[in-house]
């Protein structure tokens, strides 16, 4: 049996290009020329090593989530329900405004500019933005029952309230907005938020 040739590339450098290219133009935005030029690899190597785009998308999406993961298990396990929203908006505000990244949250962007082709990647777009919320509802009905939430407060509007902020958050950053701009709206969330 032959063996193909060895890559001549790293992998993991490859697959952080490919994301940036993804995170700013979409799923759909983004051909196979724009990906190998980016990665600077030729079309037979990314699908050698990444089998398609669909998957190469998936493999960028599972590392653009490890880059925020760190703000976020520290934001699950604050120890008030709002030290939790104050790390995760301030983290997410300073995620989208990062010099090194394209404006905005991958998961907004990317389901805003899939279409009928990319109908299962908007899926899952959608549904990771869904257990996102879940996390944070989970969060918030373990504060309730420490009596760190009053008694009326519904974690489940709560948790969506938060992820709307997020996802506009998003919005904004893809249009502009500064860090200090999105650092003055957790300002204001946190100023109404209802637990300690």
């Amino acid at each position: 049996m032959a063996l193909g040739r060895p890559r001549t590339f790293d992998v993991d450098e490859a697959l952080d290009l490919a994301l940036q290219v993804f995170w700013r133009k979409g799923y759909e935005g983004s051909s196979i020329s724009d990906l190998t030029e980016a990665m600077g690899i030729s079309a037979p190597s990314l699908y050698a090593a990444f089998g398609n785009k669909e998957k190469l998308f998936r493999k960028a999406l599972d590392r653009y989530l490890e880059g925020r993961i760190t703000f976020w298990r520290e934001a699950l396990e604050a120890p008030t329900s709002r030290k939790m929203v104050e790390i995760l908006l301030r983290g997410t505000a300073d995620f989208l405004t990062d010099k090194c990244n394209p404006g905005g949250c991958m998961l907004v962007k990317g389901a805003f500019s899939c279409g009928d082709e990319a109908e299962t990647l908007q899926r899952e777009l959608i549904s990771r933005r869904a257990a996102d919320e879940v996390a944070i509802r989970e969060r918030l009905r373990r504060a309730k029952k420490e009596g760190d939430l009053p008694a009326d407060a519904n974690p489940t509007d709560l948790a969506r309230y938060i992820a709307m902020v997020q996802e506009g958050m998003s919005v904004q950053a893809m249009g502009g907005a500064s860090r200090k701009d999105l650092h003055r709206v957790v300002d204001l969330v946190l100023r109404a938020w209802p637990g300690k």
